[in-house]
């Protein structure tokens, strides 16, 4: 289920409900709400792919294993609804008066994922009331029956208990100590179970949203010191380190991809300062101002992070970028991670968590631009692992217990995903394809006062970025060069020299061994930070080696996918990054090639089986042997050939099912999950269960990768015996059974009328001559997504189907400690032919 369910059912004009969003990451908390809605049910939820799934226990749950509680899957919730207690209006869906009564975290026991696609969940419960083993199990549903009804029993153990009732013995909320008649009697009450006499004493919500509390209202952390409201406060770095911390003294947040700001509230009028102290207030907009100015505070300064998020969830420099400069400020959000001062008081003598505890209070936890940023307090390897593993950034660790001190002083640690830094513009070569652009510019760093060159960096820039930089550095050249070291002969090649005063972010993924970016991409303009700060960061590495081609880019600077900024060099250094777990899936193949000269905005649009005029000789022909006299075929034999269908513009490569060393006998099947419209993405990750399943239960292996479109594959490598006949036979079977037995759910054939809220099983990609896109091919799409493998454990709603980027697959693969698909052609298995 998705949130869509959740927020279509709502009108939060007129409930109190947080509207919420699908959580970043992944985590185990439960919760369940006692509800007195047309009558008292106990929601029962565990958060599962950033949603609590959910389910309402119409008796609530009983620590006695003979009791089988009735448990009816409802919707999925937001994680903020979580902490919801209050009243729901008459009226309004699920109309009445809600109370957290438990909350902790759950562990499931083996795999939660696939556990609750086969309908039997076990796991363990460590929360205020409810501690032990459990389980959720799916009955089988009678005809027409449209609810999903599901047993919550407790197992026997320790916890368990044949007498008593725990609703009866503890039915207040673990929340606020409150029962649900306080609650229905005075909803806009927080409760304070800190009074002076020991007694719980309710505050009014509203008053403290109108008036911010006094400085005496507030439990004060120890270090907290009377002081004046700072103009700025310098702020704390992190060092770079390979790897983050690994004791307990660390914690460990989610390193963002924007701008860090430091933010001053003083009587409702709120500033923005850079970390050098620059005056931004003016650039992001009026509704994060207002965001900041709501807050139930009279001064305060907030440290923190102001991001554009992607549709995958994550941040993107380059978004953030493209949207200042565009004058877009709709997409803009603020992650606060510190507080350094707050009502009167300076919070720089208090400890980290601390601090981040009082800030999490003063955050409204469902609003849209102003978020907290959560920590972990997990080893730091294991965060870092999970963030490259999705592309992120990286981590930053800081000592939970540590003050906050201005510079690099070690206790706030950074540890990357993918290797980047700022580095100044020393010139720049203009377009070969677009006027008044540049094509490349020079890099450089500052080392004892000198310029040192590390190389040109040649992709990243849209089109409007392209122009930008060619309108600003135009202003800024000169004749001499910028560099304080010589530069060969190719180096100054079209150069033209600026003043060094433009810094730009960019990633690259190594250094080589003359000093300089090997495969680096343009990430916007540092306009925070001075040019004369920019060293070097990263030490040197020892760099993979990645191969290297013969063939020649003409035009390397010609932009193929104008939005995200890919160009021609950039495509082909991204093939050179996967080429190796890449290779096996398109070498001696026969290919079907999409070509788009123009880049994917343009007129011109070429779906080619067969050579072209002026076709690259790395690209092979070859004869199909059962039409020896038709026109010849296409192959690649090495990595030149990838990087000659990049000269060429091709930017989706779809291999057929089979080598031409073998061309009657697929060694492959690939069964595209093409969801229509309406359908939820986790139906989409239940059908490729539902497929691995079909397909184990035939002694067969199934592996999954995202299409780079809307859906999934499921493919399946299998020793070269069977016929194209026979493979496509099974396959049809395949998708038949699916549909057979969810004919609500599933389609077998391609009904574009039947489509709508169904998912179309395409089985017809294993015929002789079809084709399915190749593992790691680009997409010609807005985007730049790629079709990536993925381990099964990895199959989240944290990933969707244009998850992965020609920008960010780099990171994830580095990342990894083996493809995703390792032993994929050792799990092959001759297709059985069956009568079916």
């Amino acid at each position: 289920m998705a949130l869509e369910t959740y927020q279509a059912k709502r009108d939060f004009k007129l409930t109190p409900e947080p509207r919420g969003r699908k959580g970043r990451n992944s985590g185990n908390s439960f919760v369940i709400q006692k509800h007195d809605a047309t009558r008292l049910h106990y929601d029962f939820r565990l958060e599962m792919d950033g949603v609590l799934k959910s389910w309402a226990v119409t008796k609530g749950p009983s620590l006695n294993p003979e009791d089988k509680r009735l448990a009816v899957h409802v919707e999925d919730h937001p994680l903020s609804y979580g902490d919801f207690e209050g009243i729901i209006p008459k009226g309004q869906y699920g109309g009445g008066t809600v109370i957290v009564w438990d909350r902790g975290t759950w562990t499931p026991r083996g795999d939660a994922r696939k556990a609750y696609q086969k309908g039997h969940m076990e796991f363990e419960l460590d929360g205020e009331k409810l501690k032990g083993r459990w389980h959720l199990v799916r009955m089988h549903g009678r005809p027409g029956e449209k609810r999903e009804n599901w047993l919550l029993i407790k197992g026997e153990d320790a916890e368990a208990r044949h007498d008593g009732d725990i609703l009866a013995e503890r039915p207040e909320s673990a929340k606020t100590g409150r029962q649900l008649e306080q609650v229905a009697e005075n909803p806009d009450a927080t409760w304070n179970s800190k009074s002076k006499d020991g007694k719980a004493v309710a505050v009014n919500k509203s008053v403290r949203k109108a008036t911010a509390p006094t400085p005496r209202d507030r439990d004060w952390p120890k270090g907290a010191r009377k002081a004046a409201l700072p103009d700025f406060v310098e702020p704390a770095l992190a060092k770079l380190k390979p790897k983050p911390p690994a004791d307990d003294r660390w914690i460990h947040e989610i390193k963002f991809d924007g701008y860090r700001l430091q933010v001053r509230i003083d009587d409702g009028e709120v500033t923005m300062l850079t970390r050098s102290g620059l005056d931004w207030t003016a650039k992001f907009g009026k509704e994060v101002l207002d965001a900041f100015a709501a807050l139930p505070v009279r001064s305060a300064v907030i440290d923190g992070e102001i991001v554009v998020e992607r549709d995958t969830g994550a941040s993107d420099f380059s978004a953030l970028q493209h949207d200042l400069s565009e004058g877009r400020d709709d997409r803009f959000v603020f992650y606060a991670f510190d507080l350094l001062y707050l009502d009167g008081h300076s919070l720089l003598n208090a400890t980290l968590i601390d601090r981040k505890h009082l800030l999490e209070t003063l955050l409204p936890g469902d609003d849209n631009k102003l978020r907290y940023s959560a920590h972990f307090n997990e080893s730091g390897g294991l965060v870092l692992d999970h963030a490259c593993r999705l592309s992120l950034e990286g981590v930053i660790s800081k000592l939970r217990d540590s003050k906050y001190t201005s510079g690099r002083t070690g206790e706030w640690i950074k540890s990357k995903c993918s290797h980047r830094q700022e580095f100044v513009i020393g010139g720049y070569v203009p377009s070969t394809s677009m006027k008044n652009a540049i094509g490349s510019l020079a890099m450089g760093y500052h080392e004892n006062g000198e310029l040192k060159h590390v190389g040109r960096v040649g992709t990243g820039y849209t089109v409007a970025t392209a122009q930008l930089l060619y309108e600003r550095l135009s202003h800024l050249t000169q004749t001499e060069t910028s560099f304080d070291d010589k530069l060969t002969s190719e180096e100054r090649r079209g150069l033209i020299y600026v003043k060094p005063q433009l810094v730009a972010e960019v990633e690259f993924s190594a250094w080589s061994a003359d000093g300089n970016l090997r495969h680096a991409a343009f990430r916007g303009l540092r306009e925070d930070k001075p040019a004369k700060d920019v060293t070097r960061e990263t030490a040197k590495t020892t760099a993979r080696e990645l191969p290297k081609s013969a063939v020649a880019l003409t035009h390397p600077d010609r932009i193929y996918w104008p939005d995200e900024g890919v160009t021609k060099e950039g495509l082909a250094n991204y093939y050179a990054e996967v080429w190796r777990f890449m290779a096996p899936y398109v070498v001696n193949r026969p290919l079907a090639l999409l070509r788009l000269p123009d880049g994917i905005n343009g007129r011109q649009r070429f779906f080619q089986k067969h050579a072209w005029k002026g076709m690259n000789p790395h690209i092979g022909e070859i004869i199909d042997p059962k039409d020896k006299r038709g026109e010849k075929l296409l192959r690649i034999t090495d990595f030149d050939g990838v990087v000659a269908l990049v000269q060429s513009a091709v930017l989706e490569i779809h291999p057929w099912g089979a080598t031409t060393d073998n061309w009657e006998k697929p060694d492959m099947i690939t069964m595209d999950l093409d969801p229509g419209e309406d359908v939820a993405w986790e139906n989409v990750i239940a059908a490729a269960y539902g497929l691995k399943e079909r397909l184990e239960a035939e002694g067969l292996a199934a592996f999954v990768k995202t299409s780079g479109g809307k859906g999934l594959h499921v493919v399946t490598p299998l020793t070269p015996k069977a016929s194209w006949v026979g493979v496509k036979a099974f396959a049809k079977w395949l998708a038949d059974s699916m549909s057979s037995d969810h004919p609500d759910l599933y389609l077998a054939t391609a009904t574009k009328a039947k489509r709508r809220g169904r998912i179309f099983i395409d089985y017809l990609r294993n015929g002789r001559g079809n084709t399915a896109v190749a593992p790691y091919s680009t997409r010609a799409r807005p985007g730049a997504a790629v079709s990536m493998p993925l381990e099964w454990n990895e199959l989240t709603a944290d990933i969707g189907p244009a998850y992965f980027t020609v920008d960010n697959t780099p990171t994830r693969l580095n990342a990894l400690p083996r493809d995703p698909w390792d032993g994929f052609f050792a799990a092959a298995k001759p297709l059985e032919t069956k009568k079916r």
